[in-house]
Formats: C-alpha cells, sequence, structure tokens
C-alpha cells in the first residue's frame, strides 16, 4: 500500500490526463461489449427470421421497429453491418487516441522518475551511497523506473479497465437471461484460490530476480573498470566463473518463474474450458425450453468467455504488479532515503577570502574513531602540508573540510561562522578538489579540464594545463585536448590522469586548492615543478596538501603529521626537523631511498 501511495504522489501531474484517457478506454470497452449483441441480432433476425418481440435487441432495439426493421431484409441487414463498422471505426480511433497517449504520459512520467532518481543520487551523501553497490543503483534508475512507470502508466489503468468490463459483462448477461450468471459465479472461489495460492510465490520469484539481476549487472561493472587489473593477474578464468555463476542464478530464477507461470496457466485455462463448456449447455438447455432465441447462445458464451478472460487478465497484471511493487518499494526507499549531511539550500551567505578553523574535532565512521580532537587553524593564503601513514585520517579530514563528512563533535567555521550554516553550493564552491582516486569522464581531455566550465575559452584551459604540467604529453597526443580518453581516463597512464585532474581543479580557480595525495604517480622532478608553479602562479590562494613523499610539503608555511587520526607532530620544515620526531625519521628514510636509487641508476649508468 505504501508503494502505492508513493506512486499515486508522483503520478499526480498525470492524474487528469490519466483519468481522461481512462474515460476513453471505457469507452472502447463499451463498445467490445455491445458487439456481441449485434451478433447475436445477426444470427437470430437475419439468419433464423425469428419474431421481433418487445424489447428484443436491448439498446440495439431501435433498429428491430418500424418499417426497416422487419427480420431477414436487406434493410435490416444492412443497418446491423452499418452499426456494426461504425462501432468498429469509432473504437479503432478511440483506440489510437487511448494507446498513444498513454505512451506520451508513461514517457514523461519515466523521465521526472529518472530525474527523481538522479537527483537524489547528488543530493546524498558519500556514506548512504556507498551503502548500495553500483550494480543495485543502475537497476534503481534504469530498470526500477521502467517498471514504477508501467504500474502506473500501464498496469493500474488496464486492472482498472478488466473490473469495468467485469461489471459491465456481467450486467449485460444478465439482461439476455440471469441463468448464465452461475457459471462465474460458482467457478469464481476456485479462481480466487488459485490467485492466492501464487500470490506469495510470484512476488518473491520476482524479488529473486531483480536481485540476481543486480548482482550479474555489479559483476559485469567490476570486470569492465578491473579489465587491467584482471589481465595483469592472469585471472580471466575466476571471473568467468564469477559471472557464469551470477547469470547461473539469473536464469534458474527466470526458469522458476517460468514453471510457477505455467502452472498457473494451465489451471487458468481449465476454468476457462468449464465456464464455456458449461455456458454451451445451459444455453442448449433455455433455447430447448423455448426461454432463450438461439442467437444469443453465441452472445452469452461471448460474455462468459469475456468475464472469464478478464479475471485472468486481472490475475496476470497482479502476477506483474509483483515485480513493479518490488522495483517500486526499493525506488520508494532510495527516493525517501536522507542524506546524513543536511544542506542550508535556503541559506544567502556567501564567502570571501575563507579562513578555516577546527576546534577539538572528533570524527567516528562505522563505529571507529578516524578523527580525534584535531584543532587547526587556516587564515586566507597560508599552505598546510598533512603527512602520515596509511589510515591516519589524512583523507578524511580533507573530505570534511567540503562536508563529504560531518564531524561529531567540536566546531568547523568558515571565516567565523559554522559550516552547517552556509548551502553546500557555496561551501563547495570555495574549494578546487583533486581527488586520491583520479576520475576523469568518457570525453576530450578538453571537456575534463573544462568540466567546471565548458564555455571557458581554449586560452584558459592550456594555461591550466601547463600550470599541472600536463600540456606537453596532451600535445603529443595524435589528437592532442581533442583525444578522448575511455572511462575513469583508461588509455593514459595514472600520472597523466593525475596532471589532467590536476589542471581541471586549476582551471576552476576557487580561493582554496586541495590536493589529496594527487601527486603520488607523478616522478620527482614533474612534482616539483608543479609545485613550483602553484607556488608562484597561485600565491594568494590557500593550498592544503596531503603526500606520502615528505618533499611535497617541505615548502608548506605549516606541517601537521598525523597519527591514527591525532595529531603529533606540527610545525614548520625546519622545526619538524629539528623536533627530529616522526616527520624528521621519515623524511631521512625517504631521502635515503632517493639517494640510493640515483646511486644505484650512476653506476648501471657507467657501466653501460
Amino acid at each position: 500500500m505504501e508503494t502505492l501511495k508513493f506512486c499515486m504522489k508522483h503520478a499526480k501531474k498525470y492524474m487528469f490526463s490519466l483519468f481522461l484517457l481512462q474515460l476513453v478506454s471505457f469507452s472502447i470497452l463499451t463498445i467490445d461489449l455491445l458487439i456481441p449483441i449485434l451478433s447475436g441480432m445477426l444470427l437470430n433476425y437475419i439468419i433464423k427470421g425469428e419474431a421481433v418481440k418487445p424489447g428484443d435487441g436491448g439498446i440495439f432495439s431501435f433498429i428491430l421497429s418500424g418499417e426497416y426493421g422487419e427480420v431477414q431484409t436487406f434493410e435490416l441487414f444492412f443497418n446491423i453491418a452499418a452499426l456494426f463498422l461504425g462501432l468498429i471505426a469509432l473504437r479503432l480511433i478511440l483506440l489510437y487516441v487511448r494507446d498513444c497517449n498513454r505512451e506520451r504520459v508513461g514517457i514523461k512520467l519515466e523521465n521526472d522518475l529518472r530525474h527523481l532518481t538522479f537527483k537524489k543520487l547528488l543530493e546524498l551523501d558519500s556514506k548512504t551511497v556507498s551503502e548500495y553497490n553500483s550494480g543495485e543503483l543502475l537497476q534503481i534508475m534504469a530498470s526500477d523506473v521502467l517498471m514504477f512507470k508501467s504500474l502506473v502508466s500501464t498496469v493500474i489503468p488496464n486492472m482498472l479497465d478488466q473490473v469495468f468490463v467485469l461489471i459491465f459483462a456481467t450486467y449485460m448477461l444478465s439482461t439476455i437471461n440471469a441463468y448464465f450468471i452461475f457459471v462465474p459465479v460458482c467457478l469464481l472461489p476456485f479462481l480466487i484460490y488459485s490467485l492466492i495460492s501464487f500470490r506469495k510465490k510470484i512476488r518473491e520469484s520476482w524479488r529473486n530476480i531483480r536481485d540476481s539481476h543486480s548482482e550479474m549487472n555489479l559483476t559485469v561493472k567490476e570486470n569492465i573498470e578491473a579489465l587491467r587489473i584482471v589481465r595483469s593477474f592472469t585471472n580471466e578464468e575466476l571471473e568467468k566463473e564469477k559471472f557464469n555463476k551470477s547469470n547461473q542464478t539469473v536464469k534458474n530464477n527466470h526458469f522458476y518463474q517460468i514453471d510457477l507461470s505455467a502452472k498457473f496457466g494451465v489451471v487458468l485455462g481449465t476454468i476457462r474450458q468449464i465456464a464455456y463448456i458449461s455456458t454451451i449447455a445451459i444455453g442448449a438447455l433455455l433455447v430447448i425450453n423455448g426461454h432463450m432465441l438461439v442467437g444469443y447462445i453465441a452472445t452469452c458464451s461471448t460474455y462468459v468467455i469475456m468475464i472469464m478472460d478478464h479475471i485472468t487478465n486481472i490475475n496476470n497484471y497482479i502476477f506483474q504488479m509483483q515485480q513493479q511493487i518490488v522495483s517500486g518499494a526499493k525506488m520508494k526507499h532510495f527516493v525517501e532515503r536522507g542524506t546524513k549531511i543536511p544542506d542550508k539550500e535556503n541559506s544567502t551567505l556567501t564567502i570571501e577570502n575563507p579562513h578555516l578553523k577546527l576546534t577539538n574535532v572528533s570524527m567516528e565512521l562505522d563505529g571507529k574513531k578516524v578523527l580525534k580532537n584535531i584543532d587547526l587553524d587556516i587564515p586566507y593564503g597560508k599552505k598546510v602540508g598533512i603527512v602520515g601513514g596509511t589510515g591516519a585520517g589524512k583523507s578524511v579530514l580533507l573530505k570534511s573540510f567540503v562536508r563529504i563528512h560531518d564531524f561529531n563533535t567540536g566546531s568547523f567555521t568558515i571565516n567565523d561562522v559554522s559550516a552547517k550554516e552556509y548551502s553546500l553550493k557555496t561551501l563547495r564552491g570555495i574549494y578546487s578538489y583533486v581527488f586520491q582516486d583520479v576520475f576523469l569522464f568518457s570525453n576530450t581531455i578538453e571537456s575534463n579540464i573544462a568540466y567546471g566550465d565548458p564555455e571557458i575559452d581554449d586560452e584558459y584551459v592550456f594555461k591550466a594545463a601547463k600550470d599541472a604540467q600536463a600540456h606537453d604529453f596532451i600535445t603529443a597526443l595524435s589528437d592532442g585536448y581533442q583525444t578522448i580518453v575511455g572511462e575513469r581516463g583508461l588509455g593514459i597512464s595514472g600520472g597523466q590522469k593525475q596532471r589532467v585532474s590536476i589542471a581541471r581543479a586549476l582551471l576552476k580557480n576557487a580561493p582554496i586548492l586541495i590536493f589529496d595525495d594527487s601527486t603520488s604517480a607523478l616522478d620527482v622532478n614533474t612534482e616539483r615543478k608543479l609545485l613550483e608553479t602553484i607556488n608562484k602562479e597561485y600565491s594568494d590562494k590557500t593550498v592544503i596538501i596531503t603526500a606520502h613523499r615528505m618533499t611535497s610539503v617541505v615548502d608548506c608555511d605549516e606541517i601537521i603529521y598525523m597519527k591514527e587520526g591525532v595529531i603529533t607532530e606540527r610545525g614548520t620544515f625546519q622545526e619538524l626537523m629539528a623536533l627530529g620526531g616522526d616527520f624528521a625519521e621519515v623524511y631521512n628514510v625517504q631521502q635515503a631511498q632517493r639517494a640510493a636509487v640515483a646511486d644505484f641508476s650512476n653506476a648501471k649508468g657507467g657501466e653501460n
């Protein structure tokens, strides 16, 4: 029921159109229900030549009266035929209007739902999104949207059609002879019992099918993204086995669903045949006893079969609805998820020359404390380096600046105003962030760099690329800046991807530059040139750098060393070296390793 309420809520603006189309559909069905009466009249008064009695013909009694209503005449034949053809023509016109416009409404609703789910994806915080695997998200925004659209624009209207036919056909049957009503009434309990027996199994079957498709989609997506890793480990057979397993599950679930459908079809087919035979038998008895004209046996058998067929159709739509309700429930749950990062959308606060300040902040993720009592003061224009081992909390700290995560305790202010008082758009607009995990879109290198401002002049794109030390390798490519890179930057090296992503951040020209270990794939000389350019060309901006190489932060105004979510050391490079703590130890080890590599390279060069 909750899923149907959700359905009506998002289809609300199309309800009037759907209501009008439902009236058109009822008109079509009314014509379908009237045509058997004309067939019965044709048999009774043209072929058999039965005498006309008052009230014969029901709604069409007007053509049985007067000069042209005499039986077995061409005039009566042409009147019935003209009415028959007129109804058929009207039915075809209305059918076109209904089907065409229902499909249009369905496509509009589908478009709205796709926009709704994609908007929700962008609104949700990273932790909530991470609770869904990629296959599940694709299933929600593609397959589930189509299923839900079909529920509103096709299945529910068709269910109303079936109910209308059941009521109308039962009424028409009673006007001819009430005895015929006993056939569907007697068989109805058996039909209802069959529906109830299969309903639970059907819903569970569709849920299993949906989940298995989601799992298979995830397997395919992971292999697309990790193709090079799979090949480098020669694990093709292992991945084939994983895919075959998920593919086999999909097949088995579909087979089970087919088996259910077939069993249900046999039960319903049997009930339908019993209904048809019973109608013919009752009709024959009534004709023999003079209680009904023979032509109406065909009319009544048509109505009885129509009743049974539409009860069957109701079952089929209930069958479809199980899948659609499962999909709708999944989409409803996703769309109604609340973000853990609330947004002050109506905030009019602006940020100029941002001054960041963290006071005794701590953070807990998945029950683990990842940041503990952090104090950090970053006036506008300050250069801050953050170093430490893997898992020290460096990336979590940087992501908290842009509110990908929120601190659990303490205060985070920008220009002495709580960061939560700014809209997310305003707050995130002050950062040019280069993430540790580089992502490039399947587009040209130029488009990737100009992602923040697609209409910007090429000269600014080239300038950002030069500052990021990317211009030379880009121009050396066959298509230069128009080179298409694949998903996640496939087609260029890791260091090249990092430089393109750095150029993208520099082009944004935000007041705060954040580099989250984003030079790890660059050689030392390229990194040095990059940092020198940033210090020179972007000297007025705040720069925050995390790195594993200590040389990346030696020129920063302040360096903080983190260990297990705690700042254990802080100061300038000279102060930390004089302190002789963890920073100095790691720096000396890295310098010794670098010197050893240089000596080895020189020795090899001398031998050659």
